[in-house]
C-alpha cells in the first residue's frame, strides 16, 4: 500500500464528541447497543482508557495521536471499544482504525512466559456526513504467517436518524449532531422564514423532549444543559456562514440556564465530580484523583453558571475555589 499522509486534523466536532463522551458517558450506551447489537442496561461501568498513544515510526521516531473515544464496558463481561467520530469521510480511515486498534491492544496486551497477548478492540465510525457510496461497514484483514485475521469496523451515519428514531432508541448523543441533515438546505432555509421556522419548529420539538425526560427523571439538569450547548457549539460551526440559520436555532436551544436549573446543575456536577475522583483514584491514587476530578468539575460547573447572572465572586463561593482561579477559567474560554 503506497504511503498516506498521517498528519490528522482535529474538527470542532472531534472536541464535541469527547465532551459529550466525558461529561455524559452514559449516553453513549445506547449508540453501543445499536451499533454493535448490545444488549447493555446501562447500568454496566464504563471506563476510559488512555486517549493519547504514541505511534513507531520507520525512521525510528513516535507521532502522538489522540482517540476520539476507547474504552471499556463493564457488565456481566469486559468489553474494550474504539469508537471515532469522522465530519467527512476520507480515504486514511481505516489506517487510523488500524494504529489506533493495534496500539490499543499493545498498550493493554499482557505477556506471559514468552506468549504476548493482545486484544483488538470492537471499533466504529461515527460518520456524521455521508453519501449513497458510504459503506455501512468496513472491514480490516491481516495476513499473518498463522493465517488470515479479519475484523469489522462498524459504521453509523447520523443524518439516517429522524428524531423520532432518535428518541425511540434514546440514541441521544446523536442530537448535537442532527442539524448535518438539514446542511445542504441551509442557503434555502437562510433566504426563506417559513422554511426556517420549520426546521425551529423541529428543533423546539427537541428541547420540549428533553424537558419531559428531565422532568421524569430519565435525564438528570447536568445532561440537558450539555447536549444543548453542544448542539449550539455544532451549529455555530457548520452554519458559520448562515446567519439566519445559526441564530434561528440558537434561540432555541441556547437559552439561558435558570436560577433553580443552576442549583441543580452544581449539585449534579459535585456528584459528576466525586464520581471522577473516585476513576482518577483507581489509577493515580485515591487523593489526588479525587482533587483532580473535583477541580475539573468545577470549572466544568463555573463556566455553566457563567450563563446566568451571577458575578464572579458568586461563581467562586459556588464552586469552593478562588475568585482568581474562576477568573483564569473564564480567560481561557
Amino acid at each position: 500500500m503506497e504511503a498516506e499522509s498521517s498528519k490528522v486534523v482535529n474538527t470542532p466536532y472531534d472536541d464535541i464528541f469527547r465532551t459529550l463522551l466525558n461529561d455524559c458517558s452514559s449516553l453513549i450506551i445506547p449508540v453501543i447497543n445499536e451499533i454493535f447489537d448490545e444488549r447493555y442496561s446501562g447500568d454496566e461501568e464504563i471506563v476510559f482508557l488512555p486517549e493519547t498513544h504514541f505511534l513507531n515510526q520507520q525512521d525510528g521516531g513516535e507521532e502522538k495521536r489522540i482517540t476520539d473515544a476507547s474504552f471499556k464496558i463493564v457488565g456481566k463481561e469486559e468489553k474494550k471499544f474504539l469508537y471515532e467520530c469522522q465530519s467527512t469521510a476520507d480515504s486514511s480511515m481505516l489506517v487510523r482504525i488500524f494504529e489506533y486498534s493495534t496500539q490499543i491492544a499493545l498498550d493493554q496486551g499482557e505477556i506471559t512466559g514468552n506468549q504476548l497477548k493482545v486484544e483488538i478492540p470492537h471499533s466504529a465510525v461515527l460518520f456524521l456526513r455521508c453519501k449513497d457510496t458510504t459503506p455501512d461497514k468496513m472491514m480490516i484483514e491481516m495476513k499473518t504467517p498463522g493465517g488470515t485475521v479479519c475484523f469489522d469496523v462498524m459504521v453509523m451515519k447520523s443524518q439516517r436518524y429522524g428524531i423520532d428514531k432518535i428518541f425511540e432508541k434514546k440514541l441521544l448523543f446523536l442530537i448535537p449532531f442532527y442539524i448535518f441533515t438539514h446542511e445542504r438546505h441551509f442557503a434555502e432555509y437562510n433566504k426563506n422564514k417559513d422554511k426556517l421556522e420549520v426546521l425551529k419548529a423541529e428543533y423546539t420539538d427537541i428541547r420540549n423532549r428533553l424537558d419531559s425526560l428531565l422532568e421524569s427523571g430519565h435525564i438528570s439538569a447536568y445532561t440537558r444543559k450539555i447536549i444543548m450547548e453542544m448542539s449550539d457549539k455544532v451549529v455555530e460551526n457548520i452554519a458559520r456562514k448562515y446567519e439566519n440559520v445559526r441564530e434561528g436555532v440558537k434561540s432555541v436551544m441556547g437559552g439561558k440556564v435558570l436560577e433553580h436549573e443552576a442549583k441543580t446543575i452544581l449539585r449534579e456536577g459535585w456528584e459528576q465530580g466525586h464520581q471522577e475522583g473516585h476513576r482518577e483514584g483507581r489509577i493515580e491514587g485515591e487523593n489526588y484523583g479525587t482533587k483532580k476530578g473535583r477541580l475539573e468539575q468545577a470549572r466544568e460547573t463555573a463556566l455553566n453558571l457563567r450563563t446566568i447572572s451571577l458575578d464572579e465572586s458568586t461563581i467562586a463561593k459556588m464552586v469552593n475555589v478562588s475568585i482568581e482561579l474562576v477568573r483564569e477559567w473564564f480567560d481561557e474560554k
